[in-house]
């Protein structure tokens, strides 16, 4: 990725604001650790430690998610719903995640337990961000059935775990990066890195197999463009 490097310099940091910025877009958008990130910026000319490359993937990956979010079109008013279950620390967690229609993922929570209240929780927060869905998809699980009930009342709740694919889909680089890591240290990294990187694998991993040649370059292309205009935004 090349990016202008003629952007203005983070206050408090001692390297420019694009070899931050690809950082942090080379751990997001392969399944690479910090140790493979730092090995790729040292071919560079790039020094910079492991522990460094940390530090900017939590503090900034934040900011690109969010800018993401912002600068996305309204989500399709069918959701899909879905839990799975992480270990972290040998305890067992609950990541819950929705996605669009479009396979757009709005949002994931991480919780300790897979319960009505946890999906209460979970519907909240979507209907807080983004209103009422006309249509919510889910497995079988009974937890969902109260929440939208009392949450979403005019939606229709299809409860079927072969309707469900589409969200299933999306926890496959979860598990992966799962991998990575070594399993997640705990509830609070497993949200912020998750937060992060479903949203910056929304822009960077179009549907290839729907799309020509010409289509996936220009997408990659305008993918490339906004995460340049985020990186200018960037404060520390």
């Amino acid at each position: 990725m090349n990016i202008p490097s003629d952007m203005p310099r983070l206050k408090g940091f001692r390297f420019p604001r694009e070899v931050i910025a690809y950082a942090v877009w080379a751990y997001h958008r392969f399944a690479l650790s910090t140790a493979d990130v730092e090995d790729l910026l040292a071919e560079r000319g790039v020094i910079v430690s492991r522990e460094a490359i940390r530090l900017w993937v939590n503090q900034f990956g934040r900011h690109f998610a969010d800018c993401i979010k912002r600068e996305r079109p309204g989500c399709a008013d069918k959701w899909h719903l879905d839990e799975v279950v992480i270990m972290i620390n040998g305890e067992k967690f609950w990541l819950w995640r929705a996605v669009d229609a479009r396979g757009d993922v709005l949002d994931i929570l991480v919780l300790k337990h897979r319960s009505a209240k946890a999906a209460k929780r979970f519907l909240q927060r979507l209907i807080a961000r983004y209103g009422q869905p006309r249509v919510i998809v889910t497995d079988k699980l009974r937890s969902y059935i109260k929440p939208i009930r009392n949450l979403a009342p005019e939606a229709d709740h299809q409860a079927h775990k072969g309707l469900n694919n589409r969200v299933e889909g999306s926890h496959r680089p979860t598990r992966k990066r799962e991998k990575i890591f070594g399993r997640f240290k705990s509830a609070r990294q497993a949200q912020r890195f998750l937060s992060a990187h479903d949203q910056i694998n929304t822009i960077f991993r179009p549907r290839r197999y729907r799309l020509s040649a010409n289509l996936y370059r220009q997408a990659r292309s305008d993918a490339f463009d906004l995460w340049r205009s985020y990186a200018d935004e960037m404060t520390a």
